[in-house]
Parts: structure tokens; C-alpha cells; sequence
């Protein structure tokens, strides 16, 4: 518990109404996207300045509280969840855009500000901000920024980091850290621009982002790819990247998935096809032409059982739509959906298809999978019921020995999602001791006493600390 006397004084700095301590409030902010987990801290706090979150820090220091800093709670590894209790540092409510510089192709904005917002904003002014995460609708750019997001169109245009040109954030002691630029060249210091992106809370927390604006492309053409087979239809994504065609999005869903998602959405989606393909290719016309007659003759190679294309932009978008609900689609089936982030060399997708059939049927689990097939990223969803041991105790197996095999073919346990609480012993085997020491050493050198989102990352971090009662 926190005792009043704290109550009192953060709300001394941020407002009463930006500090939540009663029990039903903070029930709802145990959770983020992530099942299973469920830990509400003892308070929650909204700052709306850079010196409000190095004054409620201070409280936090004076008090002994872990601190675990929140955006809109979407994350799926468990990240924004308190693990320790203490306090959540929710920034949701930081939500200007700072600046839209046309001159140098930059926007700056405050961590709150909602990832689709800052798109609509840019693209009113003939600019394009292309990291796209799946909760792009409510996702923060403060989040992206934590997480390194990813998104559709990651396989064209990169993931968050690679648009990040300068952050500014709070310190665990309350100093003030300004790194990166709107310089195009910036090579001076160490670069903790690049070690805060993807440090998921445990460094510092950020307050400002100026990330990098492009032109839009001029052009678009989007197919929709049916399939008799998963890995006829992982074999086209790798012909499609060997023949050097790059599409701004390449994704994938299963039967399961296009089943869900045609429940869901209603789009007319063939219920009998075992995978579907949605390929863009964007640019500039003469080469889009070209990429697109590529495509469709790698797809005709392949023997895709049937080909489409988008006959304008309005029903591009929808199928991106439709794609972008399969989460949403396959958690309506069943009480629990356990979503991971394998991902793998694309030379390898259609035997990672192969495998997670084989350990659907071992395991004896129903399993949809979708996910950015142009990067190697899967998320193999399972779906279950955590009420039921048996089937809990089957779906971890399963991932654990997916991901004995995707490490196995030199892949990552997370493409975008981040490690968190979820993934703490996958990270472990993925870069060994040696990496986690290292790892560790560096959240010490920010974080001596250990406060800032206790309990993510590494597996031997504490993960119940009563130091912070009041």
C-alpha cells in the first residue's frame, strides 16, 4: 500500500485528477495485451511534463517504488505491466504534437500521441510517417519507441528505430537526457539514441520524440494471394525476395486465421483456401508496373490457386483492414489467445510453416498464424483456455520447442513484441550468459538501484519487492 501522505504529494505535482490509488482503478492498469497476466500496481500516475516526471521519480526514489512506465497498454510481452507493484508512470496524457517541420523533414512530438494521429497529421501536409504497428489506432509513439515497433509495411520502410532521430527522457535520478538531432549526420558520443529505442522502460523514460518524415510514393498496387498450402505460399514470399523485389508489405494468414478474420469482418474471404498472401508493391509508377508484373508471374510460377488485385484504393485499404484484425479475430474464439513473435531468414518460412504444423498436431492445440511474411516475422496464436492446465501446459511446449528450432535457423524470439515478462528465458537462450551479463551492466550503469519497469527483461530479475510499502 502507499500510504496518504505519498498520495498527497503526487498529486501535489500532477493534479488529483491525474493520480489513480483506488483498488477498482487500479485493477484495470494490471493489465496490458499480453494473457495471463494480471498484477495491479499501488498507484498509478499521469504526468503531462518533462518536470512532472522527474518530480514524481524523485517521490519514487524517496520511497523505495518501482516505477513502470505505460502507454495505451497494447503491448504483448507483458511490458507495461507492474511486476513489482509500485507505480505505473502512464504518459498517455503527454499527447501534443510538438512541431511538423516541412524544411527538414521531421515531426516532434510528446510520447502520447497516438501512432495513426501522427500519420493522419503528417500526410495532411503531403508527408509519410510509415511504421504501422496492428494497434496503430491506439498504440503511443511512446510505446513504439520502447518496443521498436514494427508494423506492415515494415519490410519496405523499417521498424520505429529506423525513423528515430532524436528522443529526450528523464532519467531514473531525475537528470535530463537529450540525445540525436535533426541533423541527417550526427556521429558524436555514444549513440543512446539507438540503446533507448527497444529498452522497453528499463533505462529512462522518454518525453520527447522527433522522429523522420519522407515523401509519400506515388503509386500503389496490392494483390491478394490464395493458396492450397502454407508452404507453397511461404516458397512465394522467398522467390518474390530472390527475384530483388521488395514490397512495401508482404503479409500472411493461415486457414484459421482467414476463417476468424472472415467471421469477423465479413469481406467474402475463401473459407477452403489453406493461406492467403496480401502483397503491395509502392513507388513510383514505372517501377511499381515492373514489381507488380514480377509478382504476379512469381505467384503464377508457384501455382497460387487464385490471384487478385485491388481495383482501386479504397478496396486496398480494406483488405489492409481486414488483415489488421486477425488478433482481434482469433481472440473471439476461444477464452485465451497466446500470440508469439518468432521470427526466422526468410529462406526458412516455408519450413517454420511446416514446423508449427507439426507441433499443432503433436501437441494437439488449434493454432491461427499470421504475421509480416516479408521480414520472417510469424505470430503462431494459440488458442486455448488458461482455466484448463492440460492445455496450458501443451501450448508452452509448443512454443518452447518452436522456438528451440526458429534459434536453431539463426531466428529471434521477437521480431517487434519485445521480451518483457513474457520472454525472459527465450532472450537467455538466444544470447547466452554473456549477453545478459553485458545487458545487465548497462541497465546498472542508468539504473543502479533498479527501479525503472523491475522485473522485465532479464530472467533472473526480483520479481516481488515489498520495499516500496509506505
Amino acid at each position: 500500500m502507499i500510504s496518504p501522505t505519498v498520495i498527497m504529494r503526487l498529486q501535489q505535482i500532477v493534479g488529483v485528477d491525474n493520480v489513480l490509488h483506488e483498488r477498482e482503478d487500479l485493477l484495470v492498469l494490471g493489465y496490458d495485451s499480453t494473457p495471463g497476466i494480471h498484477l495491479p500496481p499501488d498507484v498509478v500516475v499521469y504526468p503531462t511534463t518533462s518536470e512532472a516526471v522527474a518530480a514524481v521519480l524523485e517521490v519514487a526514489r524517496e520511497n523505495g517504488m518501482p516505477v513502470t512506465p505505460r502507454g495505451s497498454g497494447t503491448g504483448l510481452s507483458g511490458g507495461s505491466v507492474a511486476a513489482c507493484g509500485g507505480m505505473v508512470l502512464c504518459l498517455n496524457r503527454m499527447k501534443r504534437i510538438l512541431e511538423i517541420d516541412e524544411e527538414n523533414l521531421t515531426a516532434t512530438v510528446e510520447p502520447g500521441v497516438v501512432t495513426l494521429e501522427l500519420f493522419n497529421a503528417v500526410a495532411a501536409k503531403g508527408l509519410f510517417y510509415p511504421p504501422d504497428p496492428g494497434s496503430q489506432k491506439i498504440s503511443t509513439l511512446g510505446g513504439n519507441v520502447m518496443e521498436d515497433a514494427g508494423g506492415l509495411r515494415g519490410l519496405k520502410y523499417g521498424v520505429t528505430r529506423d525513423y528515430v532521430m532524436a528522443l529526450q527522457c528523464v532519467l531514473p535520478d531525475g537528470q535530463l537526457l537529450r540525445t540525436g538531432g535533426k541533423n541527417v549526420k550526427d556521429v558524436a558520443g555514444y549513440a543512446f539514441k539507438d540503446l533507448l529505442v527497444g529498452s522497453e522502460g528499463t533505462l529512462g523514460i522518454i518525453t520527447e520524440i522527433t522522429v523522420k518524415l519522407i515523401p509519400p510514393p506515388q503509386a500503389k498496387r496490392t494483390f491478394l494471394a490464395y493458396f492450397n498450402d502454407m508452404r507453397t505460399a511461404g516458397d512465394a514470399v522467398s522467390r518474390i525476395i530472390a527475384a530483388k523485389i521488395i514490397p512495401s508489405t508482404m503479409e500472411i494468414m493461415d486457414q484459421a486465421t482467414i476463417n476468424c478474420v472472415e467471421d469477423y469482418v465479413k469481406i467474402g474471404l475463401p473459407r477452403k483456401m489453406a493461406g492467403l498472401l496480401l502483397i503491395e508493391v509502392d513507388g513510383h509508377p514505372a517501377m511499381v508496373a515492373e514489381d507488380a508484373e514480377g509478382v504476379r508471374r512469381i505467384l503464377q510460377e508457384v501455382k497460387a490457386a487464385e490471384i487478385h488485385v485491388a481495383k482501386d484504393a479504397e478496396e486496398a485499404a480494406n483488405l489492409a483492414a481486414a488483415r489488421r484484425t486477425a488478433l482481434s479475430a482469433l481472440a473471439r474464439v476461444s477464452p485465451t489467445t497466446l500470440l508469439e513473435d518468432a521470427t526466422v531468414p526468410r529462406s526458412r518460412l516455408a519450413e517454420t510453416f511446416g514446423e508449427i504444423e507439426r507441433l499443432t498436431e503433436k501437441y494437439r492445440l488449434t493454432v491461427g498464424t499470421f504475421g509480416h511474411a516479408g521480414d520472417g516475422n510469424l505470430h503462431p496464436t494459440v488458442l486455448c483456455d488458461e482455466r484448463d492446465p492440460d492445455e496450458m501446459s501443451r501450448a508452452h511446449a509448443f512454443y518452447d520447442e518452436l522456438y528451440e528450432q526458429v534459434l536453431s535457423w539463426g531466428g529471434t524470439v521477437s521480431g517487434e513484441h519485445g521480451i518483457g515478462m513474457a520472454k525472459k528465458d527465450y532472450l537467455a537462450r538466444q544470447i547466452g550468459a554473456g549477453g545478459v551479463a553485458v545487458m545487465r551492466r548497462i541497465k546498472n550503469a542508468f539504473d543502479p538501484q533498479g527501479r525503472l519497469n523491475r522485473g522485465k527483461i532479464f530472467a533472473d530479475a526480483v520479481e516481488q519487492d515489498d520495499s516500496h510499502e509506505g
